[in-house]
């Protein structure tokens, strides 16, 4: 019988590609839950890390996308370009199955990830600090890896951290 499972034994090659993935990006496509009618909705967003490599964004609570993750904050990122030639499908990318939580601005929390992501994202700093923008952090469940064709992964939140960190 022919093998129908399309997905590789997981490999640090894999565990590399995505740490590369998640580390290098500047931005991922957010996929969220409209409250209003449970359609699905895909927004641009800013992407930076945690200290502990952990995705994060800096957002808006006028944007849709920020409505939407306090209604369900489960929610979905992607990570990773195509490349400036060639067949975008051919170039790898990342998906992290997350949940979003919300950074208060009284914890101490939101200050070192203020820190970081101005560290990271210094053009931030126009806007940081206005009254309507907050830090959401991604607590990841797992994570889908294309790696081009016919190479794809199923990663668990382990595979993601060499440490083992769990949310």
């Amino acid at each position: 019988m022919s093998r129908t499972d399309p997905f590789r034994p997981v490999d640090d090659i894999a565990r590399t590609l995505a740490r590369e993935l998640i580390d290098g990006a500047c931005h991922a496509a957010l996929a969220t839950l409209r409250p209003d009618l449970g359609l699905p909705s895909v927004s641009r967003i800013a992407l930076a890390t945690d200290e502990s490599g952990g995705p994060v964004t800096l957002i808006s609570t006028l944007a849709d996308h920020t409505q939407a993750l306090r209604t369900n904050p489960a929610c979905a990122l992607l990570v990773g370009d195509p490349g400036k030639t060639g067949d975008p499908l051919t170039h790898p990318r990342l998906t992290l199955h997350a949940t979003a939580r919300f950074i208060s601005r009284e914890s101490t929390d939101h200050t070192a990830l203020r820190s970081r992501y101005l560290t990271l994202r210094p053009k931030a700093k126009l806007y940081v600090d206005f009254a309507d923008f907050g830090f959401v952090r991604f607590d990841i469940s797992d994570a889908l890896l294309n790696g081009g064709f016919g190479k794809a992964w199923r990663l668990t939140q382990a595979d993601l951290w060499r440490d083992q960190r769990t949310t």
